[in-house]
């Protein structure tokens, strides 16, 4: 139920039409620490991303009503999740596979069949990378991103129930049913105070609220 991320657990999202693999290494995921979310097909995933922002995605190529290289082609096109690592599984291993695997936008080409151990080694590998990434991109902004967004903002009355009820670590539908409104209007407003704050998504939005002491 929680969006924010507590602790050092990382979050991943899992999608992939086969069942049996599903369960494989969604069990050796977790059993390893990871909390993880799974998806049957591309459709799937991207309504799952509105609501659970992981911190790396591992995805199948070929997948029925949407397949991977289209997927991954839209993750890109999103600013809110155009920075999430994505490591591609298929069982096509050509050259020129992986070639276009990894032009579409993934940043890892694993063949299956693979070992369960060189997948965690990849997945620890992509987190460290994105985390250096991040810090760098970071590094002498936190302060003045953070005096920015410490100034006044003028949230509305909606608009401050549904920080708050982010805050909480409920969901867009979750919160429209409180509210008894849509769900596209929460995520109207969600989408009207990102513009406002400046921030990225509604995970940083729910930091954001309780740092400034909104929620």
């Amino acid at each position: 139920m929680k969006e924010i991320n507590i602790g050092n657990q990382k979050r991943l999202m899992l999608v992939d039409d086969d069942p049996n693999l599903i369960l494989l290494v969604k069990d050796y995921l977790e059993f390893r620490g990871y909390d993880v979310v799974t998806a049957e097909n591309g459709r799937e995933a991207l309504e799952k991303l509105e609501e659970y922002l992981p911190d790396l995605m591992i995805c199948d190529v070929m997948m029925p009503e949407m397949d991977g290289y289209t997927l991954v082609k839209q993750v890109r096109e999103n600013p809110n999740t155009s920075w999430i690592p994505v490591l591609f599984l298929s069982a096509k291993g050509q050259s020129q596979d992986r070639v276009k695997g990894l032009s579409t936008g993934a940043d890892v080409y694993i063949v299956k069949p693979f070992e369960p151990e060189e997948l965690v080694a990849q997945v620890e590998s992509s987190l460290k990378q994105t985390t250096r990434l991040i810090r760098h991109q970071n590094n002498g902004k936190d302060n003045r991103q953070k005096a920015h967004i410490s100034q006044a903002i003028d949230l509305t009355p909606t608009e401050l129930k549904v920080v708050q009820f982010l805050a909480q670590g409920l969901k867009n539908a979750q919160i429209a049913d409180v509210m008894n409104v849509s769900q596209r209007t929460i995520e109207s407003h969600v989408s009207n105070m990102l513009g406002k704050t400046g921030l990225n998504n509604r995970t940083e939005l729910a930091r954001w609220a309780l740092e400034s002491k909104k929620a």
